[in-house]
């Protein structure tokens, strides 16, 4: 194993480094709106069943929350690209 550290140039542990952190911080990003689309979701088709006269309005609700839901995985990207690339 030392053999291995000795070999590499000076700067490839920072660079490792910051694609294993921008990875996980990426991954950890997307959990947050993936649970928000499905409790988003669920809820939509739970109100729809209990009154389908007002499943248009659910409907149009719905892709709204889906819509600011995925924007916070727009922003974990963003993010992801701000810490590899910089």
């Amino acid at each position: 194993m030392l053999e291995i550290l000795a070999q590499t140039a000076p700067g490839e542990f920072l660079d490792g480094f910051k694609a294993i952190g921008a990875g996980l911080g990426y991954g950890l990003a997307a959990v947050g709106p993936g649970v928000g689309i499905g409790i988003v979701v669920g809820n939509a088709i739970t109100a729809m069943a209990r009154q389908p006269e007002s499943a248009g309005m659910v409907r149009t609700t719905m892709f709204l929350g889906i819509a600011f839901t995925e924007a916070l995985a727009l922003i974990g990207f963003v993010v992801f690209v701000l810490l590899y690339f910089i």
